[in-house]
């Protein structure tokens, strides 16, 4: 009997073979064995801990900053929804579901006079910002976070300190198969008013150069250098991802329906009909024409899951 006949019972939904391209802002990608979308935290605590512990868990947010390949996922994905999107605000303190996207969280914390605008232009949710210590002008997840929620592999609801997730420039470490469901920010206080401005203007920043209507997962790889343990960035070091890629004159370089952005030479976009293989091919043609250019390796910033399979399909 395979595992997905001895599913344990669950209250949110569990879907089997779902496809998971519509679920990726860059629309590639194969199903998954099994996507589970839990009703709230006790479902999801129930579910993993009666879940065969072989079988492999990959929690995905709305998958702004994911590449699925084209051969799908194995096991279960859980997808966080309604039941795990909360905002709340308690002074200067915000706790906001894994769910919750980053720019309602950065709304409603600047309407209650919390300063964390800088969540505002971030794609995505919490959950996943909190995962790659995500920032944006400056500021980083490392610099407001104060504790998560976590559900374990083994079905156990843990408090981590930010401390515990080792926060570095877009990364963190969180123990294998753990799910968060929360996080708890603190800023800084500010007038409700100047807060939205600040938020307006740099909407108006990120759309004159990031190419904000196309179908992209946000920047590709990572600044190579330049950043401190915390994931500050060093205003002293200006190497940025995107130079290099121009410098190697693959600004626009194209691999079947995949093509590195003309407005901004660090989006990986699907510029129609691409595929997950376009999308990674290009992306490893870009790193290795800019090693071959600089001597420096292009570190990926999307993350990349699952299995590859021919045209799309699952091997």
């Amino acid at each position: 009997m395979s595992w997905r006949d001895a599913l344990p019972p669950v209250r949110g939904t569990l879907t089997p073979d779902r496809p998971l391209a519509e679920l990726t802002w860059l629309r590639v990608g194969g199903p998954a064995d099994v996507l589970f979308q839990p009703a709230d935290v006790d479902d999801l605590c129930a579910f993993l801990s009666a879940l065969d512990p072989v079988v492999p868990v990959f929690p995905m947010g709305v998958g702004s900053n994911l590449i699925v390949r084209d051969g799908g996922v194995r096991g279960v994905v859980i997808r966080l929804g309604r039941g795990f999107n909360g905002i709340a605000v308690d002074g200067l303190t915000v706790t906001a579901g894994a769910a919750a996207l980053d720019a309602h969280v950065a709304r409603r914390s600047a309407e209650a006079g919390v300063d964390l605008t800088f969540l505002r232009t971030i794609p995505g949710t919490i959950g996943g910002a909190v995962r790659m210590n995500a920032g944006c002008y400056g500021t980083y997840v490392a610099d407001a976070l104060v504790s998560v929620q976590a559900v374990l592999r083994d079905g156990t609801l843990v408090t981590l300190d930010a401390a515990d997730l080792k926060l570095a420039y877009r990364s963190s470490t969180l123990p294998d198969g753990a799910v968060l469901v929360s996080a708890t920010l603190r800023g800084l206080a500010g007038d409700p008013a100047a807060l939205a401005q600040r938020m307006d203007d740099q909407l108006a920043r990120r759309d004159q150069t990031q190419p904000t209507k196309d179908r992209t997962a946000g920047s590709t790889f990572r600044n190579p250098a330049g950043f401190s343990s915390t994931g500050r960035a060093d205003d002293s070091h200006d190497l940025k991802a995107w130079k290099l890629i121009d410098d190697a004159g693959l600004r626009g370089a194209i691999r079947g329906g995949a093509v590195m952005n003309t407005l901004h030479a660090n989006f990986l976009t699907n510029a129609g009909g691409a595929t997950a293989a376009d999308l990674e091919d290009l992306g490893e043609d870009v790193r290795k024409a800019v090693y071959d250019s600089s001597g420096i390796t292009l570190e990926w910033e999307i993350m990349r899951v699952g299995e590859r399979g021919p045209d799309g399909t699952r091997n």
